[in-house]
This record gives C-alpha cells, sequence and structure tokens, in this order.
C-alpha cells in the first residue's frame, strides 16, 4: 500500500502514483500477476494541476494541464501481460478509481479516463441507499471488449455464455424502460407479459446481481455458477411464458416455493453442484401450475 494524506507535500501525491505501478511492475517481472488500485486518480491529476500551475505552464480545460490526457494514457498503458525474461507469465491489472467533484464524469480526468480504458464501472449512490452491492449501475456500466472475450468464453465456459449475457442486459434494459411507466399508473396496468419481464428482472437484481460481501459463500462467485444463475433465470423466465401460455395465473407462477429455494440457495456451500436440479425443480413445478389451472 502506497499511501499519502492530504497534508502531505502535493508533490508525494503525484509521486506515489508512479510508486504504486512499478512496484506492480517489479513483482510482474517475477512472474506474478498483479492487481493495482489506484484511488483516486482524480487526486492526481489535482496534483498535477497545481505542480502545472507553480511552473506557470499554460492551462488546459479546467485548469488542468494540456498534457493531462498523455500523463493519464502512459499510467494505463502500462497495464498488460508479458512474458519475462525466464520465460514466465506476469500480468498487471489497473483499476484506477475516479471521484469527480459531484459526481460529474464530464470533467476532463474522467473523459480522458475513459478514452483510454475503455471499461467503466459507474458507481450510483441510489442503489448503495438502497443497500445494493456492489452499487454499480447496470445501465451507465460497459465494456468495449466482449467481441475479444467471446471465444474465450466459448471455449471455457459455455458455447451460448455471449447471448446469455446479452439477453440479460437486455431485460435489464426493458426494465428500465417499463419502470417509468410503472411509476406513472402502477405495474397493475401493465400486460401480464410485461408484469413477467419485471419479475424476472427483478431476479436478476436480487439473486445475479446483488452480494454480500460479508458473507462466507456469496462474497465470491465462481465464472461458471455465474453462468448457471444466469441460465436459470432464462430458465425461469422460459417456463412461465410457457405455463402463462397454457393458462397458468402470473401469481400462482411466481409464487411457487422452488423459485425462492433456488434464490436462497446461493447462500449454501456446494450451489454450484446442486442448482441445475433446482432449476428441474422448478420447471416442473410451474408446468404444474397449468394443470392446477
Amino acid at each position: 500500500m502506497i499511501a499519502n494524506t492530504s497534508n502531505m507535500p502535493v508533490a508525494a501525491r503525484e509521486a506515489s502514483v508512479y510508486t504504486g505501478i512499478t512496484i506492480a511492475e517489479y513483482f510482474r517481472d517475477m512472474g506474478y500477476d498483479v492487481a493495482l488500485m489506484a484511488d483516486s486518480t482524480s487526486r492526481w491529476a489535482e496534483a498535477m494541476r497545481e505542480i502545472s500551475s507553480r511552473l506557470e505552464e499554460m492551462p488546459g480545460e479546467e485548469g488542468y494541464p494540456a498534457y493531462l490526457s498523455s500523463r493519464i494514457a502512459e499510467f494505463y498503458e502500462r497495464a498488460g501481460r508479458v512474458e519475462t525474461l525466464n520465460g514466465d507469465d506476469g500480468s498487471v491489472t489497473v483499476i484506477g478509481a475516479v471521484s469527480p467533484p459531484g459526481g460529474d464524469i464530464s470533467e476532463p480526468v474522467s473523459q480522458g479516463t475513459l478514452r483510454i480504458v475503455k471499461v467503466f464501472w459507474g458507481l450510483d449512490a441510489g442503489l448503495a441507499r438502497q443497500r445494493h452491492f456492489p452499487a454499480i449501475n447496470w445501465l451507465n456500466s460497459y465494456s468495449l471488449y466482449p467481441q475479444s472475450l467471446d471465444q474465450w468464453f466459448r471455449d471455457n465456459i459455455s458455447q451460448d455464455f455471449p447471448e446469455v449475457r446479452t439477453q440479460i442486459s437486455g431485460l435489464l434494459q426493458i426494465e428500465s424502460e417499463l419502470q417509468e411507466i410503472v411509476q406513472l399508473v402502477g405495474s397493475d396496468a401493465l400486460p401480464t407479459d410485461q408484469q413477467l419481464t419485471l419479475e424476472v428482472a427483478r431476479m436478476i437484481r436480487e439473486f445475479f446481481l446483488q452480494q454480500n460481501g460479508f458473507h462466507d459463500v456469496d462474497a465470491y462467485c465462481d465464472i461458471h455458477l455465474q453462468y448457471k444463475m444466469a441460465k436459470a433465470i432464462l430458465s425461469f423466465q422460459d417456463a412461465a411464458k410457457s405455463a402463462m401460455a397454457g393458462g397458468a395465473q402470473l401469481n400462482d407462477v411466481v409464487n411457487i416455493p422452488s423459485r425462492s429455494d433456488l434464490m436462497r440457495g446461493r447462500f449454501e456451500t456446494g450451489y454450484i453442484d446442486i442448482i441445475e436440479s433446482m432449476v428441474e425443480t422448478m420447471t416442473t413445478e410451474i408446468a404444474a401450475t397449468v394443470e392446477d389451472n
């Protein structure tokens, strides 16, 4: 940990970022995989601005030096995977926390960072107030690397992994559009298929996206389990649509016990081994709601 406080010289704030990345490269060259968290690059940029003004350099946008974007780029470009001189693999992964004043990501540091990294996790104060953690806004966040990674996911996780990811993301987008109508007229005014979409999206938020970092099991989720959980949600949606087409009521489908068991099961050790059997039980119970009606 490389730390500096606000009462230390401004040059220390700038130097600490370079100290951290240099130490990370040292361990990378030894064949380790290193993760570096720079918190926050906004304070680093402010130190750079203060030093620049004392040197009487020509200021750029919002008083930051004209070379701000190139300095940010030079920092992030030091991340990556290498083959060391003795033939080992080493890597440095850089995560930069940007904390712009007032949460305005249109300011120069945020924009300069986004142009370089091509990945954005947008923290949301509203989600934090709702105790939804991690409080990452799924509509504002994005990655420009899926096409580069899709083949790896197909080879190592499942052939339909990219399609499942796209479906889950699409459902959250549809929910966001429906919420505007719900706030005006209430969910009961929606058609049953759209009410089902809201239920599936709630499942994605509470069962798939939300995690308890203090729980021994739920604090970590294997990528294979993530895929199975996403497939479970889509299996529920497909089974529910079929049942409702056969005459089942939405409330009967949504309130089946096995659905609650499936959502609670993620807190249990060995969940990855039983999730498929739980999905089969859920599908059977949903199909039974048609016979009941």
